[in-house]
Order: C-alpha cells, then sequence, then structure tokens
C-alpha cells in the first residue's frame, strides 16, 4: 500500500526559513509591516517545501475565514441561466473575483438572493452565519438596498458595492456609466446621426439613469434634439421589442439606436429586420455589455464592454486590503468601460441625414 505523503506544515516552513510560526502566518496572510528580506525567506522555503496554506487552519488560528462572499440577484441569475442567452455577468465576476481572491490566499463564493424578497435579512443572515465571510461583494441591484448595507453594516463586515453611489456605507465602485453613454452618442454623433434614440433600462439599477443622463448631455453638448427619441425599456428583450417599435415606427424615426443593454439591442435588429430595416445602412446599432452573442449576430455589434472582471477583481482588493488594516480610499472608485467598435455602426445613408 502507498504511504500518504506527509503534509508540509507551517511550522516546516518556519524551520527551515530559520523565523517564528508568526512570521510565517504574517506573509502568508500578506500583513504589513514584514520587512521584504523577510518576506523573500519564507516565500522561498514555501516554494522549496511546496506548502500550501489551509483555510481551514487558518480560520482556526485567528479571527478570518479566508472567504468573500459575492451576492448577485437571483430572479434575473436564474432566467438567464435558463433561457441560455449568453449573459456572462457571473462568469466575468468570477473570473475577476476568484483569481484576485486566490493571489491574497482567499476564496469566492457566490450566492443569489432575492432583493424583493420578504425574508432578505434571514436568507442573508443565513448565508453569513454558514459563511463567515470576512467581506461581501454586492452587484446591482443589492448594492443599492438599504436593508443589505445596515445589515452588512451592524455585522461588522467590510463590503463594497458596484454600480452604486448612493448614500450609505461600504466601498463604492462603478464603471462610469454616464460616460460611456457620452462615449457612444459622441461616436455616432461623430459619423453624422443626429437623431440619435436612447433604450433606458430598469429604472431599478442607478446605473440606468447614469446612462440616460450621458446620452442627454452628449446631445445637448452637440445641439441636438432628444424629443420624441427616448423609449423606456427594462433590460428585457420584450421591452427591447416594445422600444424598438415606438422609435422605429415614430413620424420621425432615428437614423441611430443606443439599446442599455444587449438582449434589447437584439431585439432593436430582429424588429428592424421585420421592417426591412437594414443594420448599419438604414440604422446603426450600438449595445451595452458585449456579452458573447452580440459578436456573432449579424452584423456584428458595435458595444459597449462593460470591466466587470476588473471591477469585481477591484471590490475584492478594497475588502482584503480593508481586513488587513490597509489604508483604502474614501472616494468613488471607477474603471472605465470601452466601445468595441463592429459592423453595426455606419455614417447615415442619403435617406437618413437630417438636413
Amino acid at each position: 500500500m502507498a504511504r500518504r505523503r506527509q503534509t508540509v506544515t507551517i511550522k516546516h516552513v518556519a524551520a527551515d526559513a530559520g523565523v517564528s510560526l508568526q512570521t510565517v502566518s504574517r506573509v502568508i496572510n500578506k500583513e504589513p509591516n514584514v520587512r521584504p528580506e523577510m518576506t523573500l525567506r519564507v516565500q522561498a522555503s514555501i516554494d522549496k517545501l511546496g506548502y500550501v496554506p489551509s483555510i481551514a487552519a487558518q480560520r482556526m488560528s485567528g479571527s478570518r475565514s479566508y472567504l468573500i462572499l459575492a451576492l448577485n440577484d437571483r430572479e434575473r441569475t436564474i432566467a438567464g441561466w435558463r433561457k441560455r442567452e449568453g449573459t456572462d455577468w457571473v462568469d466575468q465576476m468570477l473570473l475577476g473575483g476568484m483569481l484576485t481572491c486566490a493571489e491574497h490566499g482567499y476564496r469566492m463564493i457566490v450566492e443569489l438572493v432575492d432583493t424583493h424578497s420578504d425574508h432578505i435579512e434571514r436568507e442573508l443572515l443565513g448565508a453569513i452565519a454558514a459563511l463567515q465571510p470576512d467581506g461581501v461583494i454586492l452587484t446591482p441591484p443589492h448594492s443599492q438596498n438599504p436593508i443589505i448595507m445596515n445589515l452588512l453594516e451592524e455585522q461588522k463586515i467590510s463590503f463594497a458595492r458596484i454600480g452604486s453611489l448612493a448614500e450609505g456605507p461600504g466601498f463604492t465602485l462603478t464603471m462610469d456609466d454616464g460616460g460611456a453613454a457620452r462615449m457612444a452618442t459622441e461616436h455616432l454623433i461623430g459619423l453624422g446621426h443626429r437623431r440619435i434614440g436612447f433604450m433606458t433600462g430598469s429604472p431599478e439599477y442607478e446605473l440606468s439613469a447614469w446612462r440616460l443622463d450621458g446620452w442627454r448631455g452628449a446631445m445637448e453638448a452637440a445641439g441636438l434634439e432628444t424629443s420624441g427619441l427616448l423609449a423606456e425599456g427594462d433590460f428585457s428583450y420584450g421591452s427591447g421589442t416594445r422600444a424598438a417599435i415606438q422609435l422605429l415606427e415614430s413620424a420621425a424615426p432615428p437614423s441611430a439606436i443606443i439599446a442599455c443593454n444587449d438582449q434589447m439591442a437584439l431585439a432593436t435588429l430582429e424588429a428592424a429586420r421585420e421592417r426591412g430595416i437594414e443594420v448599419p445602412r438604414d440604422l446603426s446599432l450600438i449595445s451595452f455589455d458585449d456579452t458573447p452573442i452580440v459578436r456573432f449576430t449579424h452584423p456584428p455589434l458595435t458595444a459597449i464592454l462593460q470591466p466587470i472582471a476588473d471591477v469585481v477583481a477591484r471590490a475584492v482588493e478594497l475588502v482584503i486590503a480593508d481586513q488587513a488594516g490597509r489604508e483604502v480610499p474614501d472616494t468613488p472608485s471607477v474603471v472605465p468601460m470601452t466601445l468595441v467598435l463592429r459592423e453595426s455602426t455606419a455614417a447615415p445613408g442619403p435617406s437618413r441625414i437630417e438636413r
């Protein structure tokens, strides 16, 4: 029978490096005030011996759990999974969060919570009791929910709020949604478009208002009218269809449309096709999100790319830094979006140029 390999422990590392157990622990936990040469010596012994820190042992040795809990909206997440529509918010959240946690010896766990539930406090307290997380990452619309924010503050848990600047505790992070909408609008104006329609997202999300303000600001700065060019949506495909019909069948239809997410942009593409409107010859179209599906539509869609992985990674870094007692900024962190140009935008055709 093969013998089990002897487990390398923190004691082996300390003996090999010739330092105390406390020093090894501080290096593993990336605590401040450890001399660089000491860190190098301990890390060399860790690499030499193949030591892998045990989260269970770390939790027993101190007050930390080395777990970061990320909360996502249950209803929308499950709906997207079941429809298999290519939404990759959770994938990108895992990419940025899990890799960053691993760099610091942490693990990230995702929980789905219904922000509309009458039992939201019980659900969240149950997750906290079971996992005892060191920190929590809140995504929209949880990031602006005062019940969740107040509960986490009462539990003295460090947390980061993505996509919200609402008053309240926690670190705030945005992806400059207003700036992204301005960027998209200015791109269309630069191509020669003057009547640029805009489809809003759900009013439940702060970022929907930011995007609307960005479009309005760019249009006003260019001296362009917005009357009759705004259609309300809620991020669903169905709302995108209704908004597209409203804009495309209006007395003075737009020559370009910006949709607040990919599902509404896809609905617009189909509504235009049904009416014999060709993209981009007759209508330019820009989407938000840049989920995988928009790269394979006909034509591939120009889209605002949300740096979800980067903003979640930054959120994790802020929570871990706060846990370690390091100084963290008290102003919102901004990870800007970018515009990915594809084949759905072009200069307006002769029949669409406003005189």
